[in-house]
């Protein structure tokens, strides 16, 4: 079975469980899912709900008993994330929506990164295809909000070793960093498994990216604290001074 194949009850499931709460327009699925690198149990469900109206205080609770229902019944669904976009607001990429994520409730924006990637990738589980009615993002929008990102968040933290230690930051940072780099020179978006590839041509550390490459798509053994401390330091070493050059030549 495709991964795609395997993860469909898990959306399927979960549409069924949000009709009741938040009557949606449409369900769409972005980030690896759509674009075809989704790892089952790895990667991240990214999802946007389509509804008319902003989800009231009531519904907010009630949506929040459909995420942790959904959990207890198909693991997978730790890995669910769903933004609750109100149709009006959809065409304000400033604009905050209720969103589940890693366990709770927040409010966050859907990026230009999560809208380009929409528009030439997203698929639409319920209602009309998002390039229907999310609005198109230019490319100076997307290569503006990128610059931010890496200077204002990825730059500074990657000066706090402590993060480093965890797996999670050093693949993300990374292969944040290799597809930002090509969004920005070529105006695309590529996978995560586009960016493995990319680093190396970056001067990323060879032994690092190997180390993400087997825990994203093998299952090696836990890493030793000699090597988390070595692979930390080696990945937000190398992000810094990516960083700094790329913003610097761009």
């Amino acid at each position: 079975m495709s991964p795609a194949g395997e993860v469909k009850p898990l959306p399927d499931r979960f549409a069924a469980g949000i009709g009741g709460t938040a009557p949606v327009s449409a369900l769409w699925a972005h980030g690896s899912l759509a674009l075809g690198d989704f790892q089952p149990g790895r990667s991240d469900l990214d999802l946007i709900a389509l509804t008319e109206a902003p989800p009231g205080r009531g519904q907010e609770q009630s949506l929040r008993r459909v995420h942790q229902e959904l959990q207890r019944e198909m693991p997978l669904a730790e890995k669910l994330h769903c933004s609750y976009v109100a149709r009006a607001e959809a065409g304000d990429p400033g604009r905050s929506h209720l969103t589940w994520a890693h366990g709770e409730l927040l409010r966050r924006v859907v990026s230009p990164v999560s809208r380009r990637e929409l528009h030439q990738g997203g698929l639409a589980l319920l209602g009309p295809a998002p390039a229907a009615v999310i609005p198109a993002v230019t490319d100076s929008e997307l290569a503006d909000y990128i610059r931010g990102d890496l200077a204002g968040y990825w730059y500074p933290n990657a000066g706090q070793a402590g993060l480093w230690l965890r797996g999670t930051w050093v693949d993300l940072g990374l292969l944040t960093f290799a597809r930002a780099s090509v969004t920005l020179r070529e105006g695309r978006l590529i996978t995560k498994r586009e960016a493995l590839g990319v680093l190396p041509g970056l001067g990323a550390p060879p032994a690092v990216v190997r180390d993400i490459y087997r825990r994203r798509y093998e299952n090696p053994p836990p890493a030793s604290e000699r090597w988390r401390a070595e692979r930390g330091h080696q990945a937000r070493t190398f992000l810094r001074a990516a960083i700094s050059q790329l913003l610097v030549l761009g």
